[in-house]
């Protein structure tokens, strides 16, 4: 199965202390071709950044940061 390994950058509302200060959230997942465009779309709504992304294979769900 062909997979994506996308690293992205959120912003994180539950973080935060103040108003003006805005903490980022790095992550790291694996992501099935078919899904891309919508998972895509999902990261960009959240106001984040896509970081890196790699043709990968593996099971959906599995711990990227251990591979």
């Amino acid at each position: 199965m062909r997979m994506f390994k996308v690293t992205a950058c959120v912003p994180s509302q539950t973080r935060t202390r103040t108003q003006r200060e805005l903490q980022n959230t790095y992550f790291t997942k694996l992501v099935p071709f078919d899904n891309w465009f919508r998972e895509q779309q999902r990261i960009m709504k959240m106001g984040g950044k896509i970081v890196k992304v790699q043709l990968a294979t593996g099971k959906q769900g599995t711990n990227t940061g251990l591979l």
